[in-house]
């Protein structure tokens, strides 16, 4: 009914308060009384947020909003989100990740109360310092003493594979490919598995911040401890001492001790104006120093592990009599400043040279960054549009240079930069965005995955002598095909089909044809143990 049909509401009102205070109810009684009806009934037709929370987004962010399979959502992680941005991201998904659409699921309203959500901070902020740190600290007594493996294989072609759907891990041997064992990991596993230098022992991170270290030699749990509720990756010493762990949170990186995963030290990640998130930690092997991208600072950070150093002010002797008594506790932060946010990177092979994106950035006018570690400033920059995935880069030496090639999130398209120069050698088309891309020394021959879109079945096989698509491959039509990771020798190449019922595919490296066909659920990553230790150039470190 329209005003003009009926009395106003302010005439309603009036009349209300003036038959309330001849009952005897003061007319501010009356008005608070008005207030809180209405507030009730706001209430009630405003969308149940926990409710919408936990049906649609707890299962990726954790319950209680503090990361899971997918980033924690809260105000200190939203940072470099604006509210609109976040609306959008619900509404549409976010591509090159595992976030769905939720704007035919979800009204306007629902979305809006979700967003308001994930910005207000929690009530009470969980605490995961240096005392809970240490309490979650489990070790696993060793059964029997070995410097042999208890097993007949060849342990430098060993296969450590994580299965995502039951989340599990398997053991293959590389020259039978025969599963040696099967054993229960951490929920979410992310970042890769990590291997000592003499391949011995790996290390596995979880999303939600535990650390596992596994034995080879006798497949069996040695120590576990969580370094934090929300975690990116770990990265382990080229000595062998020192596993250090990326969080996202809280903001920190944490040192731990390599043999038995005690704490060392807990650095805070920050500057003089805010905290951040830590993108990624990597092991530069020949700078014996671990690199650290930051997502909320725009700086990368080194810190030395010891006096072998790459970093000329490195200033602490680690010897024991050298009389230093922060010996334990003691890693120096260089701390490089730049011009734009490093989401994801890459190092050529002698670590002296970084490249990275923002996935921030507008797409249209992204640029790729170098950053020359020895003299700690930015060099150059990479014609790498759109998403490139540079964490998932290869090098190989083409016509006398050596090229890196990236795939890429966002295009259809595998770009080739000159190492050098720094400049596109070649761009070619793929079927589809891609995520994964590997190569082997022993091979002429890099594959690479579309993993997104309508023709996530496929996997491109790319001659790196003329960077041209020679063979794509689609094994089981309308599953995605991905991940791929040599042997030892480089004469197999073992491939996902990534389904909760999918399987581990052999393939010949020669002739592109179909060797075995084993079945497991949902197999993400591969890692050899020998390509990982000698930092095999067609595979990520």
């Amino acid at each position: 009914m329209k005003y003009s049909e009926s009395r106003h509401p302010y005439l309603i009102l009036r009349e209300g308060i003036g038959k309330s205070e001849r009952s005897g109810i003061s007319g501010f009684l009356f008005l608070t009384l008005v207030m809180i009806v209405f507030i009730v009934g706001r209430a009630q037709a405003a969308p149940d947020v926990m409710a919408l929370f936990q049906q649609h987004c707890s299962v990726c962010h954790g319950k209680d909003r503090l990361g899971l399979l997918g980033p924690a959502l809260l105000p200190q992680n939203l940072k470099r989100v604006r509210k609109k941005t976040a609306k959008k991201t619900i509404v549409n998904g976010l591509e090159a990740t595992q976030m769905p659409p939720f704007g035919e699921v979800l009204s306007d309203d629902q979305i809006n109360a979700l967003v308001r959500m994930i910005y207000t901070p929690l009530v009470k902020m969980p605490k995961w310092g240096g005392q809970e740190i240490a309490k979650s600290r489990v070790l696993t007594p060793a059964k029997t003493s070995t410097d042999k493996p208890l097993w007949k294989a060849d342990p430098m072609n060993v296969f450590v594979v994580v299965e995502t759907g039951d989340h599990n891990i398997s053991i293959l041997n590389g020259d039978t490919f025969e599963r040696m064992h099967r054993f229960k990991s951490r929920y979410a596993l992310h970042g890769g598995p990590k291997f000592t230098s003499d391949g011995r022992y790996v290390y596995f991170g979880s999303r939600d911040g535990w650390i596992t270290k596994f034995d080879l030699y006798t497949l069996t749990v040695v120590a576990e401890i969580r370094a934090g509720i929300n975690m990116r990756n770990i990265a382990v010493s080229s000595d062998n001492k020192t596993v250090i762990a990326a969080n996202y949170l809280p903001h920190t990186l944490v040192l731990l001790n390599a043999d038995d995963l005690s704490l060392i030290k807990i650095i805070p990640v920050k500057n003089n104006k805010t905290s951040s998130r830590v993108s990624a930690v990597y092991n530069a092997a020949p700078r014996n120093s671990f690199i650290a991208a930051l997502k909320d600072i725009k700086e990368v950070w080194e810190i030395p592990y010891n006096n072998k150093s790459s970093w000329k002010e490195w200033q602490h002797d680690y010897r024991e009599d050298s009389g230093d008594r922060e010996t334990k506790n003691h890693y120096p932060i260089r701390r490089i400043k730049l011009k734009d946010y490093l989401d994801d990177f890459f190092f050529n092979q002698s670590y002296d040279y970084l490249m990275g994106a923002s996935r921030g950035a507008d797409r249209k006018s992204r640029k790729g960054q170098v950053i020359d570690l020895l003299i700690g400033k930015k060099t150059a920059e990479l014609n790498l549009p759109g998403m490139p995935h540079l964490g998932s880069g290869i090098t190989f030496e083409y016509k006398g240079r050596r090229v890196m090639a990236t795939p890429n999130l966002r295009g259809g398209d595998i770009s080739f930069i000159d190492l050098e120069s720094w400049k596109l050698v070649k761009k070619i088309k793929t079927m589809g965005p891609g995520f994964f891309m590997r190569s082997h020394e022993k091979t002429p021959y890099a594959w690479a995955g579309v993993f997104f879109g309508p023709h996530k079945d496929k996997m491109h096989i790319i001659d790196k002598r003329t960077l041209e698509i020679v063979e794509t491959l689609q094994p089981e039509p309308g599953k995605t095909f991905a991940h791929v990771e040599f042997t030892k020798n480089g004469s197999h190449a073992l491939v996902s089909v990534w389904e909760k019922d999918g399987a581990l595919l052999i393939y010949d490296a020669k002739s592109f044809k179909l060797v075995k066909r084993i079945p497991m659920s949902k197999p993400s990553g591969k890692y050899n143990v020998h390509n990982k230790i000698t930092l095999s150039e067609g595979t990520s470190h």
